[in-house]
């Protein structure tokens, strides 16, 4: 039998799944941090700080009791979270790396005929070396195996120790240590993650059925497609499969979608949706979201279940943006509100917001501005500046 869903509980069940509705204010701490990224799965890392970095602004967003120390801590001191891949480059909890060897083996063989014909013949010359190198000598930075001779081209012209350290890197021998200026350290896994991690290995079937169950745990509801994209350690093929060997355990669920067109079938666990337990209501604060937050990482699904269209414009060039360079998204309460651009200027000492769009049917109310003023206030203060400060038009249509 078919579970029919409300659009307003599917957001609600999502939400709760992606840590967006617990209390922001509550003391976090430590051993909460790493709770946390091990509930919602992963945290995205990325290079980009306009306001904050991705990976501080996720978890900021979830918790406002957050300290960034922690997170470090938990990386580069305790071990308990490494770096890797799932989309795209993450913060994952230690306990997960044994799983990640699956990634390995399965990576390696495809990077090594990609990059061949990337960077030609002879890439892989400084494998050895430069793995002997850090067997050795003990953590490194790209820049520190640079040869004089080497012209840089680009992006992609990597050194041939570059292309060794990321090889390596990504085939499970190396691991991140930790960043200086937000590059990488690299050093040897067995020096980086906890021993107890790495053991016991895990046999192939029971890795495609860990992949999909703590996916569909994570998701709430979720195609097999949905399942496969969510660590993007199987593919969806394999998801398709174990959907079908164990359709005894799961349920059909369609779900409303927020356009109110035809519904969406997906799979739950049997007993769903009360095995989730109580489904809180999320905080009715806005809040600024990150936009690589793992809520709408997966932008077809944030259009189904929030009708809302977003995409990063970092590369789109200017006069062909709708809206700007690197657009925030706005979360009240269970709903995708709206959009904003701004940056942190430093030297000034100011979080300057750009601009501000409303999302159709969402009024500029005073209450609402009021909200979004207190949380630009308490991510100003996150961020290290004095003030927020609006710059003219900053309002667009409604000022």
């Amino acid at each position: 039998m078919t579970i029919l869903l409300s659009n307003a509980e599917a957001r609600r069940i999502f939400l709760a799944r992606q840590g967006l509705s617990a209390p922001p204010g509550r003391q976090l701490g430590k051993d909460g941090l790493l709770q946390l990224i091990h509930d919602i799965g992963f945290v995205q890392v990325d290079s980009i700080a306009t306001v904050e970095r991705a990976h501080h602004q996720i978890l900021f967003s979830r918790n406002q009791t957050y300290r960034r120390e922690h997170l470090t801590e938990l990386l580069e001191k305790d071990g308990d979270l490494f770096e890797h891949w799932t989309h795209d480059a993450s913060i994952i909890p230690s306990t997960f790396f044994r799983y990640w060897k699956h990634r390995f083996r399965r990576k390696e063989a495809s990077i090594l005929e990609r990059w061949s014909k990337w960077q030609g013949e002879g890439f892989d010359k400084a494998f050895d070396e430069t793995y002997e190198r850090i067997a050795s000598g003990g953590a490194v930075l790209s820049r520190e195996l640079k040869t004089d001779d080497h012209k840089s081209g680009g992006w992609w012209n990597w050194h041939p120790n570059k292309t060794a350290l990321e090889f390596l890197w990504h085939t499970g021998k190396l691991s991140i240590s930790r960043r200086e200026n937000f590059q990488k350290v690299y050093d040897l896994t067995e020096r980086v993650v906890p021993p107890h991690h790495h053991e016991p290995a895990v046999e192939h079937e029971a890795f495609v059925d860990w992949a999909c169950r703590s996916a569909l745990t994570r998701l709430g509801f979720a195609t097999h497609g949905e399942i496969a994209a969510f660590w993007a350690l199987i593919s969806p093929e394999e998801a398709k499969a174990w959907v079908d060997a164990n359709r005894d355990e799961l349920r059909a669920v369609s779900i409303e979608t927020a356009d109110g067109g035809k519904p969406r079938i997906a799979y739950a666990f049997d007993g769903f949706p009360d095995n989730l337990g109580d489904i809180p209501e999320p905080p009715a604060r806005l809040r600024v979201l990150s936009p690589f937050d793992p809520l709408i990482r997966d932008r077809n699904r944030t259009e189904r279940l929030f009708g809302y269209y977003y995409r990063i414009e970092v590369f789109v060039p200017e006069p062909k943006r709708q809206y700007g360079y690197y657009v925030f998204p706005l979360l009240e309460g269970d709903r995708l509100v709206g959009r904003i651009d701004m940056k942190a200027d430093r030297k000034a000492g100011t979080l300057d917001v750009k601009r501000l769009w409303w999302e159709p049917k969402v009024r500029a109310s005073a209450g609402r501005l009021e909200k979004l003023e207190a949380e630009l206030a308490r991510l100003a203060k996150f961020t290290g500046v004095d003030s927020v400060r609006y710059l003219d038009g900053w309002r667009g249509d409604d000022a």
